[in-house]
């Protein structure tokens, strides 16, 4: 707690600092992308478009709230077929927990898991082949 306490009086006396709901977005987007069995995360129409102009979006698939201390994100991945979904949803909320925590000094609430999909190997070969030519 005194910690805390001596923390709190420097930011006061120095001024405040505030971390975009972006920045946090970022960091849970490529957290829970290092998983093994997740297969890409999903960004609805808004994220399509953005990628379609040529601009990556490391947020896609990733909501988040920011106040001045703490942070709750929402995910929204597609696994891998043939992973345990419970495995890979824990260690995604892992991932991005100790990330945002490490990087930005908030403190996460809570990581929200949303399954919107599964990704075949078979489909994804496809894709891959058909974006080559």
């Amino acid at each position: 707690m005194e910690k805390e306490k001596t923390l709190e009086k420097k930011e006061g006396s120095l001024g405040s600092i505030r971390i975009a709901d972006e920045v946090v977005s970022i960091i849970a987007g490529l957290a829970a992308t290092e998983i093994e069995g997740i297969a890409g995360m999903s960004g609805g129409l808004v994220g399509g478009i953005a990628e379609m102009l040529g601009k990556k979006n490391f947020a896609k698939g990733v909501k988040v709230e920011v106040g001045e201390k703490e942070a709750a994100v929402d995910l929204y991945i597609i696994v891998k077929y043939g992973v345990r979904i419970p495995d890979v949803a824990i260690a995604v909320q892992e991932n991005v927990k100790k990330a945002i925590e490490t990087m930005t000094g908030l403190s996460v609430v809570e990581v929200n898991i949303h399954v919107q999909g599964v990704g075949f190997p078979e489909t994804e070969k496809k894709e891959e082949e058909v974006r080559v030519r």
